[in-house]
């Protein structure tokens, strides 16, 4: 089977598989991760099919979703098997998706590729900005957890079984992880990108403050 039929079967088995996903890490996410992942590639010179394959299915594993609580490929390598990947590229596509996720502020990146370094940015730019910010409620609505608790700081976590076990506010999470991510940016592509949208959350939080404490409505002296 040539590449570019791989490809093609792969968005249309990866669409249907994340058709209902509510969580924020549905077949759009999937989407924008592969549409930027592969503009990132073209800046970087980096293996393109590797990188498509690895964005599109960069999720179908996430220990988020799995009762096992880890990203051992398995989906992801029976996929590629399916397709009759030659054994090299599945071996590189399924270890940039072992690597992807972010895993806490304290634990080190694995990452050894280019390529994977690629996807993780994509991954990780669609974790900030505007649409970040809606996938970080999505999720925390998802999972049941408040927006905001004034008397529950942010952790820092210096774990991966910290980090997956927190049930800490959606708020608490750009302090844990989406503000944090800027200059854990790989490419000189995503940092670039990743500069405006970490403004973007900057100003989101710093109105979200003002409201939550009614800083920002006028009182009748203001008006006279």
């Amino acid at each position: 089977m040539d590449r570019e039929k791989i490809i093609q079967l792969t968005v249309e088995y990866i669409r249907r598989e994340f058709s209902d996903e509510a969580s924020g890490h549905d077949w759009w996410h999937i989407y924008r991760v592969w549409k930027n992942a592969l503009a990132i590639c073209r800046h970087e010179k980096a293996d393109e099919f590797i990188v498509q394959l690895a964005a599109l299915l960069h999720d179908l594993d996430d220990w988020k979703f799995n009762e096992t609580g880890d990203e051992t490929p398995l989906r992801a390598r029976a996929w590629l098997d399916s397709c009759s990947v030659d054994p090299v590229t599945a071996d590189s596509v399924c270890r940039i998706i072992s690597h992807v996720s972010y895993k806490g502020a304290g634990v080190e990146n694995r990452m050894d590729s280019l390529e994977g370094f690629i996807v993780q940015d994509a991954d990780r730019l669609d974790a900030i900005g505007a649409i970040g910010i809606g996938r970080a409620f999505a999720y925390g609505g998802y999972k049941d957890r408040p927006l905001y608790d004034p008397d529950s700081p942010p952790n820092l976590h210096a774990s991966f079984e910290e980090y997956k076990n927190s049930k800490s506010a959606t708020i608490n999470h750009f302090y844990e992880k989406l503000l944090l991510l800027k200059d854990r940016m790989n490419t000189t592509t995503a940092k670039r990108i990743a500069e405006h949208r970490h403004e973007v959350m900057l100003q989101f939080l710093d109105q979200f403050m003002l409201e939550w404490e009614g800083a920002d409505i006028i009182s009748p002296a203001d008006k006279k």
